[in-house]
């Protein structure tokens, strides 16, 4: 079975480094989005790590997770993005019989806009948001897990609170967790960690972390937020922090869930990525 892995890990290096035809759609949607930008791979890293292993009805089955570094060059430009695969095969007889990418399923809950969010309005919470602490931390934790929080299933929300949080933005509204936004003892409100909620919570408060909704990426900043809505149906799925600046200023983001660092902000490459997408982009004010 590893003899199996080691060898899906080499063919699909040689797929993103253009050295081999490829039939997997997640690999030509790269490929071709980098094209789109004028960027080209110029060098791949990968390894793979069996996570478990089980056996069912004679099938044996492997949760494994594929690390890729790319050296991508754009003009006079590079730079190194990351990503973690995660991926499950089935074997019989030591024969691959299936493999592909683990499908997410996205959490939806609501946030509750009561007349608790007019009454906090007045009570202002001043701070500073230094982005290059949300970064630094973005960066320590793309594809860890702080112990000092709860780990989630569907992590994308948790993770970018924690980025923002790092860069100083102040909690507020414990113990209601449908209202503000905030993390103690181990509780947490919607906004804190589910995708739709944190955009709503970004579009509406005004006091403690509030943010500006933008329509161009080029206006984003290091530490500003991107909402994600694959299906478009109104619902927001996943949410990335931006980490850097390609060469024609667009955003990079990290990301957990589907763990990656220095992704271009548009998410063409994702097996999510649907032509029905939408964006929500938000700049972090601060009272500097």
């Amino acid at each position: 079975m590893r003899n199996c892995l080691e060898h899906i890990l080499e063919e699909r290096v040689e797929e993103y480094a253009g050295r081999k035809k490829s039939k997997d759609d997640k690999v030509n949607q790269k490929l071709q989005s980098l094209a789109n930008r004028k960027c080209e791979i110029v060098k791949v890293d990968a390894v793979g790590q069996v996570k478990e292993k089980t056996s069912e009805q004679g099938m044996d089955y492997l949760l494994y997770h594929f690390h890729f570094k790319y050296m991508i060059k754009q003009g006079g430009y590079f730079y190194i993005e990351e990503e973690v695969e995660k991926r499950k095969a089935a074997f019989y007889n030591d024969r691959i019989c299936e493999d592909g990418e683990v499908p997410v399923e996205f959490r939806a809950e609501t946030l509750n806009m009561d007349e608790g969010w007019k009454r906090e309005e007045s009570e202002r919470i001043p701070y500073y948001y230094d982005r290059l602490e949300a970064v630094r931390y973005a960066e320590r934790w793309w594809n860890d897990y702080n112990p000092a929080y709860i780990k989630f299933e569907v992590d994308c929300t948790n993770y970018v609170s924690q980025c923002l949080h790092a860069g100083g933005a102040p909690m507020r509204g414990y113990p209601n967790r449908s209202n503000g936004w905030w993390y103690r003892n181990r509780n947490w409100s919607f906004s804190w960690s589910v995708a739709n909620a944190l955009k709503t919570y970004l579009q509406h408060s005004r006091t403690g972390l509030r943010a500006k909704e933008v329509h161009d990426p080029l206006e984003l900043q290091l530490g500003d937020v991107i909402c994600y809505d694959f299906q478009g149906d109104g619902r927001f799925d996943h949410n990335t922090i931006v980490t850097g600046k390609d060469a024609t200023g667009m955003p990079l983001v990290n990301a957990h869930t589907y763990n990656s660092r220095m992704r271009y902000w548009a998410y063409e490459d994702s097996s999510a990525y649907t032509p029905n997408i939408q964006y929500k982009m938000f700049t972090i004010v601060d009272d500097s």
